[in-house]
């Protein structure tokens, strides 16, 4: 019996909850008439009939369903606030491995006043569309260095590609700006032999990539970005780390271009 007049009044808790934030949410009457009925039943009698109290929840919500709706809003916008707030912090404790690491390829000016880390995959359709974006940022503006981080989630072909491009990135990193629009911007699947076929065509020494690609740091590597992305939120590509926030998707120039100039105006 205790139990169950516990979940009653719980109920009862939660209904009154509900109700007063329709009550904001625009829809007064009702929500006082709901409110005080369930008020009524509460005061008037501790065994509270839990079926009465849910079918004037029910009917409440079904008279205003937008409260459901404003209430997801709600949630969904706390909870990007709260990743947005833990970025903040991991982007500041991982700064180095985020925007200096030795295996991410690096185009735009090198030594560039502002930074935007794009995680990519070789295979991924939008980050092939991307490419355009970013070649069209670092001609726009000659303070901005972009950085190329592999993080290859489209299966093995791409886990084997990226491997090819960061061995590549080790032996050759004044043609890797090359080599990863070359790969990126080909038509069909890229994989191990193809990214091969891209290295050797800019003079890569196929004996010596073969070695560089058994490389354990490579491996090492790729297991710090997915730890990495996964504490940022990063499930999918393009995303891109902009001075101290997280972009997720292909937006498009303009938008990224706005958070360029955010970043720069940051400093």
């Amino acid at each position: 019996m205790n139990k169950a007049i516990l979940l009653g009044t719980t109920g009862v808790a939660v209904a009154l909850a509900m109700l007063g934030f329709g009550f904001v949410t625009g829809s007064p009457q009702t929500a006082k008439a709901d409110a005080a009925q369930i008020a009524q039943a509460a005061s008037a009698d501790t065994k509270i009939d839990r079926a009465e109290v849910e079918g004037i929840i029910r009917d409440y919500l079904l008279k205003n369903p937008e409260v459901l709706l404003e209430a997801q809003e709600a949630l969904e916008a706390k909870q990007k606030e709260a990743q947005r707030v833990a970025s903040l912090a991991i982007i500041k404790d991982a700064k180095d491995q985020i925007f200096n690491s030795a295996f991410d390829g690096v185009v735009g000016n090198p030594n560039g006043k502002v930074t935007i880390v794009e995680f990519y995959d070789y295979n991924c359709g939008y980050c092939k569309r991307a490419m355009e974006d970013m070649q069209t940022l670092t001609t726009a503006d000659p303070e901005l260095r972009f950085v190329l981080k592999e993080f290859p989630i489209l299966g093995p072909d791409s886990q084997k590609a990226s491997v090819v491009s960061m061995a590549f990135h080790l032996m050759m990193p004044e043609k890797y700006g090359e080599f990863h629009n070359a790969l990126l911007g080909a038509q069909g699947r890229a994989t191990e032999a193809a990214a091969i076929k891209v290295a050797l065509s800019l003079g890569a020494n196929e004996a010596t990539l073969r070695e560089k690609m058994k490389d354990p740091s490579i491996a090492e590597a790729l297991s710090k970005t997915y730890d990495l992305a996964n504490k940022l939120a990063i499930t999918g590509t393009p995303s891109y780390v902009v001075g101290n926030e997280v972009v997720f998707g292909a937006l498009g120039q303009e938008v990224l271009a706005e958070k360029i100039e955010a970043a720069k105006a940051a400093l």
